[in-house]
């Protein structure tokens, strides 16, 4: 398995986590979402077995830091959410022939370059499709398909078992592979405790920055 390219989509960060706001101003809420995102980046940057990172945003910080990292910036599909983005840079590695994608949202800074390794070592000959679910069991923490457009993707609160449903539409079998850094995404005000709980956040820049502000 080979040419595997992660896909991580960042919107434009004004405005970013407002279902955090009961915890964290707006500028606050900023400044988190930027460590976290640089966390994912410098994560997928240091694992091994991916052939490159694709950064999907219009955001100037972003950019630099996507840039910064030596992943690739593309601005296709960057402001038709989630789901847009991830199928713009899908259809973008299908017309380069590039052989599959992981892709991963920004606030899942507890991931490691491990977990990522272990998702690739986990999934098979194409067509194949192996994914990572939230702690919830609703989101879809990571995504690994190849080829790129092997499955139909819909991001959301509740896209695991519909996710599921879809590689199965296709004749492809889901391999599931839980891992407790990618399943904790930070969206809502409790997760910010889950977070301070989980002994993989220990040493992340993103429990210091909480612990440096008062928030965990």
């Amino acid at each position: 398995m080979t040419d595997i390219w992660a896909v991580l989509p960042v919107k434009e960060l004004e405005g970013a986590k407002q279902r955090l706001s009961p915890r964290l101003s707006p500028a606050q809420r900023q400044a988190l979402m930027r460590v976290m995102i640089g966390e994912v980046l410098a994560t997928l940057v240091a694992a091994r077995g991916l052939a490159g990172v694709l950064v999907v945003t219009l955001d100037p910080w972003a950019s630099a830091e996507a840039r910064r990292l030596g992943a690739r910036v593309v601005t296709d599909g960057a402001r038709d959410g989630h789901t847009g983005s991830v199928t713009a840079a899908a259809r973008l590695l299908a017309a380069e022939g590039r052989g599959g994608l992981l892709t991963m949202p920004g606030d899942i800074p507890a991931t490691t370059p491990a977990e990522i390794e272990a998702l690739l070592a986990a999934h098979g000959p194409a067509p194949a499709f192996t994914i990572a679910p939230a702690h919830d069991l609703l989101g879809s923490n990571a995504v690994l398909m190849s080829p790129p457009l092997a499955v139909p993707l819909r991001f959301g609160e509740d896209s695991y078992y519909p996710h599921l449903d879809a590689a199965r539409a296709q004749g492809i079998e889901p391999r599931i592979v839980p891992l407790p850094g990618i399943a904790m995404d930070i969206d809502h005000p409790a997760d910010l405790d889950a977070f301070a709980r989980l002994p993989q956040a220990e040493g992340t820049s993103s429990l210091a920055w909480l612990r440096e502000h008062g928030i965990a």
